[in-house]
């Protein structure tokens, strides 16, 4: 959650596995044997519902589920009771059907933030939407009387495709809440410190209702606790810093970077919690941090995988490489075997009414495609000197994980996304006399074999 808010202030063939149920009839659509009325607002592919219920991150030997198991068991050393046993309640099967005020609302993000727009999520209807953040679910819990969580699942959004990116991952999201006596514990004549203040100014290191030594308290509780988990994942020498970040739901609020292979890479978000949402979850009297982080991230670093889609393969030959009881252990994959890229270039016009989005054309090509899939590029942009209509090259990047594409393959999608590429009703190629042909590449399909 905290990177995906961060970064946006700044289907057709058959599917061969789905454990998730889906049928569609009349105005309805039922996802995980839940029934949900469709609306205008209804932009679920059936590559995204394909994917519902697979679970990889508690799937046994799965490498997400080696880094869910490591960032438990860290949480659990860390925080216990007097007696040795974990305070800490973990949530690692949550159904990712939530409602949009628990994804957006229940976390202070403002009803125009770009986070928000159907080209970045995916909607069951208006009200109800897969989660795009395991924060989703931090309001709820805190109301249920929890002041120590950890919540693990698979999140939704629509993103460009290449082979960092997939519309669906997992995340570790974690809570901690705190009394003025869990707060000052450690500290000498603590009578008179207070976790609050009344009438106080916020600056860049507080909230306005926070007093400063209980922020600076919890705050060193939290980087140590974050430095500590890096540190544990790539070793004890790993070089790290913290950015200052914005997000709507924490302040003061911070990236951790590490440098790692040679340069540094965010690996998670963090930051105090904003009161107002404690205090609509029923515990304004505490003060607390929160923290998410991505599994994908962490395993593509730590295990050298070089491609996200990897993640999803169900060959033997990537699968058996993690298959070890003790999930630190140290593993580096080794490819399954290299085949070869497959290339297509199209081209169209965009809509006037300039309700494109590149993401909705990143969804349609991974529906037609699947994890065939391994990068779309903008190649080129022209604007008609005339009619001022804009129209964008794509190159479309294809390689299966687990064999070489034919031909015929290349050429179905191809006629498939033709056709199915709903983001204009007239072709560059039924009017390339208005433009010059040198100018652009335009309805080209060229297979690279």
């Amino acid at each position: 959650m905290y990177a995906y808010i961060g970064r946006c202030s700044k289907r057709i063939f058959r599917r061969a596995f789905s454990i998730a149920t889906q049928t569609v009839k009349n105005n309805e659509i039922t996802l995980l044997d839940h029934k949900f009325p469709r609306d205008n607002w209804t932009n679920i592919s059936e590559n995204i519902i394909s994917k519902l219920g697979r679970n990889l991150h508690i799937s046994p030997y799965h490498p997400l589920s080696h880094i869910r198991q490591r960032i438990v068991n860290y949480i659990y050393m860390q925080f216990h009771n007097r007696i040795g046993n974990p305070i800490f309640s973990v949530f690692d099967n949550i159904s990712p059907i939530v409602t949009v005020a628990q994804n957006f609302d229940s976390l202070l993000v403002p009803e125009n933030h770009p986070s928000r727009k159907k080209s970045d999520c995916y909607y069951i209807n208006q009200n109800t939407i897969l989660r795009a953040h395991t924060t989703a679910h931090q309001s709820e819990l805190i109301s249920m009387g929890l002041n120590n969580f950890l919540i693990v699942g698979d999140v939704y959004r629509k993103d460009e495709i290449d082979s960092t990116h997939y519309p669906v991952f997992h995340q570790a999201d974690a809570v901690r809440l705190c009394t003025a006596e869990e707060v000052f514990q450690n500290v000498d004549n603590s009578n008179e410190l207070k976790l609050f203040e009344h009438r106080g100014m916020e600056t860049d290191e507080k909230q306005g209702c926070h007093a400063l030594e209980s922020v600076k308290i919890m705050e060193h509780e939290l980087k140590n606790t974050l430095v500590g988990l890096a540190q544990t994942l790539f070793g004890s020498e790993i070089q790290y810093r913290w950015v200052q970040q914005y997000f709507p739901f924490t302040h003061p609020s911070w990236e951790l970077e590490v440098y790692y292979n040679d340069q540094w890479i965010e690996i998670l978000g963090c930051g105090i919690m904003r009161q107002e949402i404690l205090q609509k979850s029923g515990a304004g009297e505490r003060i607390g941090w929160a923290f998410g982080l991505g599994l994908e991230r962490l395993a593509m670093c730590l295990y050298d995988i070089p491609n996200i889609r990897l993640f999803w393969s169900n060959d033997t030959g990537f699968l058996n490489q993690f298959k070890v009881k003790d999930p630190n252990a140290a593993i580096k994959y080794k490819p399954i075997s290299v085949y070869p890229q497959c290339k297509n270039d199209i081209s169209f016009w965009l809509p006037e009414n300039k309700s494109y989005s590149s993401n909705d054309f990143y969804d349609l090509v991974r529906d037609i495609g699947e994890d065939r899939v391994e990068q779309v590029l903008l190649k080129d942009e022209y604007t008609h000197p005339e009619t001022k209509k804009i129209s964008h090259c794509y190159t479309i990047v294809y390689r299966h994980m687990e064999r070489t594409l034919s031909k015929r393959e290349l050429e179905k999608y191809s006629r498939a996304l033709e056709n199915a590429n709903a983001f204009s009703k007239e072709r560059i190629s039924e009017i390339d006399n208005f433009r010059p042909k040198n100018d652009f590449l335009y309805h080209l399909f060229s297979t690279d074999q």
